[in-house]
């Protein structure tokens, strides 16, 4: 695949201890190209949802893989949609917020308003649409708009709510939303409450209220890099509503989660973990008064940085042996996201690039070399954006408009 080489040039930066470079022209554009395909390709309207993969680059035809209402009904192939395309839909839900905010405080456009709310909009539906409350869907069927697999994850809810609490401190979001994240966040908190127990094993449960024999619905008694997600949880729901009863939980589990991310063992982390991490510790950073425990946040996320930027270099090393234009097959009749089969190593790889990039940017105190910058401006022009069927392309922009909020590519 024909590679553009890029270059370098220092200049200032808005962070002191950031060092700042100037690609050539071709990255924006390129950052651009994204943009379109994104909402083109990978985004339905009429479920406000993003997908997970294309299996085709035809008009019309690109998400033809998607389940129907009656193959979600039978939980065909499996409870959680894994391999579907439904799979990480309020992941890419709360990335995308991610990316449009940070967007929106480097260039100020206007449309931007309305991107943020369909997303918030695709959100609101899986939490909303098969009527049981604080109960988060991956995704809605767009045959139908209302199917969900009734599996979700703590991942799902740890990007969802992080995005969500991201749109509500950013001036995009008008107050009507505001009051509707409101409603959300506290549905999703109460659902932990009431179900987040010994009893339970601690699994904030299916959709029909039965264990998740997946254990990946268990919200404390976690691994490290999951011990953070559930005052995360109590903690934008605090910071929304203003309710005691949300800051003593917050304050109940906050510092037993920090104390417990401090011990993960990195060799054991994929790296969308290392960015889930990050992310409820950048919430909890934000809110945290204590001295001692803001420190000890700020020690786990820097060491995040650390891995990420180490974890980059690797996945470029990786891109050079991957066809990064293959299309995914239909997963009824081919391999799919298979772990056994080839696309899966593409599709993983584009969208590490963009997670391990910005788990490390979303440590303001870390700087950013002039080497992680070029590999992240390497990540974009390596593809061919008429040609890119994963959805890491969210990602990717996520990192790359955070780049640009802390001085890099030309200033925030």
């Amino acid at each position: 695949m024909r590679m553009r080489l890029v270059g370098f040039a220092l200049c200032g930066t808005l962070f002191s201890r950031t060092v700042c470079a100037a690609p050539d022209a071709n990255l924006p554009v390129s950052v651009e190209h994204a943009w379109r395909v994104t909402w083109e390709r990978f985004y339905l309207p009429g479920t406000h949802i993003f997908y997970d993969y294309l299996t085709s680059y035809v008009h019309g035809k690109e998400l033809a893989c998607l389940p129907t209402a009656d193959e979600v009904a039978r939980q065909v192939p499996n409870e959680c949609g894994y391999g579907t395309g439904m799979e990480d839909g309020m992941i890419s839900a709360g990335v995308m917020l991610s990316l449009i905010t940070d967007r929106y405080a480097v260039t100020r456009e206007e449309s931007l308003r309305d991107r943020a709310y369909d997303v918030f909009l695709g959100i609101e539906a899986c939490a909303t649409v098969h009527g049981v409350t604080g109960f988060l869907a991956r995704a809605v069927c767009p045959e139908d708009r209302k199917s969900v697999y009734p599996n979700s994850s703590r991942d799902q809810y740890t990007h969802a709510v992080h995005g969500l609490w991201l749109y509500y401190h950013s001036p995009l979001c008008d107050e009507p939303t505001k009051a509707r994240i409101r409603v959300i966040l506290s549905a999703i908190a109460d659902r932990m409450t009431r179900t987040v127990t010994p009893a339970n094993d601690y699994d904030s449960l299916r959709l029909d209220g039965s264990r998740d024999t997946r254990g990946i619905s268990r919200m404390w008694n976690v691994m490290g890099h999951e011990a953070a997600r559930l005052p995360m949880i109590y903690a934008a729901a605090w910071d929304a509503t203003g309710r005691s009863g949300y800051r003593d939980l917050w304050r109940r589990y906050v510092g037993p989660a920090v104390d417990q991310s401090q011990t993960v063992d990195e060799r054991r982390m994929p790296t969308y973990a290392w960015l889930q991490m990050q992310a409820s510790l950048e919430l909890l950073l934000a809110l945290e008064n204590d001295e001692a425990l803001k420190i000890k946040i700020a020690r786990v996320m820097a060491a995040i940085a650390r891995h990420c930027a180490a974890r980059a270099k690797e996945v470029d090393r990786a891109s050079a042996g991957l066809d990064l234009t293959a299309l995914c097959t239909d997963w009824r009749t081919g391999e799919g996201l298979s772990m056994k089969g080839g696309y899966r190593k593409v599709w993983y790889n584009i969208r590490e690039s963009g997670e391990a990039t910005l788990a490390e940017l979303m440590d303001a105190g870390t700087p950013f070399s002039n080497e992680q910058t070029a590999l992240l401006a390497k990540a974009f022009l390596r593809l061919d954006m008429d040609q890119v069927s994963s959805n890491g392309i969210y990602s990717l922009q996520a990192a790359y408009w955070k780049a640009r909020r802390r001085g890099l590519f030309g200033g925030g």
